[in-house]
């Protein structure tokens, strides 16, 4: 249940409100989680976070645990297969983005780029707390359509402003608990410590 004072967004949703309390928001640097969260937000793309979140097991279990080196070996037949699996989002652009998007990734990798350096270098590694009121929170900002074009530079999709800006929410790159939820100054002793 929803007990304490924070951001309007989980509402009542036992689900939602323990991604809220527990992950969003959070810096994170583990590069194989970030991808993870990269692909959950393309798949988003049109559909709201609850709807990828209430299926995240599901595509843990069909992207092989969210491991880039499995998922870039998926071929015609994992794809096939993935279309019929009814516990994720059927879209055939967005399952071939993502296995596109592991090769990308190792790709990155074997060029010496890390995945985690290569997300956080744009705003020079470092979170950023945000003061805003519900209300004042954008959607998108000059660092999430760097980003984004960025992203799309190396051949990522499903990786607009938005999209980007919703995945720099999530994993900590910028502190949007609104100032008056508990998470937001909790967050903001997190990203003091990095």
């Amino acid at each position: 249940m929803c007990d304490k004072a924070r951001c309007p967004w989980p509402k009542t949703d036992p689900l939602y409100c323990a991604y809220h309390d527990e992950e969003w928001g959070v810096p994170e640097y583990d590069p194989r989680a970030l991808w993870e969260k990269l692909v959950l937000d393309g798949f988003q793309a049109g559909l709201s976070w609850i709807t990828i979140l209430r299926k995240r097991d599901a595509f843990r279990a069909a992207f092989a645990g969210f491991d880039p080196e499995k998922v870039a070996r998926f071929g015609d037949a994992d794809i096939e297969r993935l279309m019929n699996d009814p516990g994720i989002v059927r879209s055939r652009a967005k399952i071939v983005s993502a296995v596109e998007s592991a090769r990308i990734t190792l790709d990155l990798r074997e060029k010496g780029t890390n995945f985690t350096d290569f997300i956080w270098a744009i705003q020079g590694h470092k979170p950023i707390t945000n003061h805003y009121d519900w209300g004042e929170i954008p959607t998108e900002t000059k660092t999430s359509q760097e980003m984004a074009k960025l992203l799309k530079s190396k051949g990522y999709k499903f990786c607009g402003p938005v999209i980007v800006y919703a995945f720099m929410q999530a994993v900590g790159m910028v502190n949007d608990h609104t100032t008056a939820c508990f998470r937001h100054a909790e967050i903001a002793d997190m990203a003091k410590t990095r």
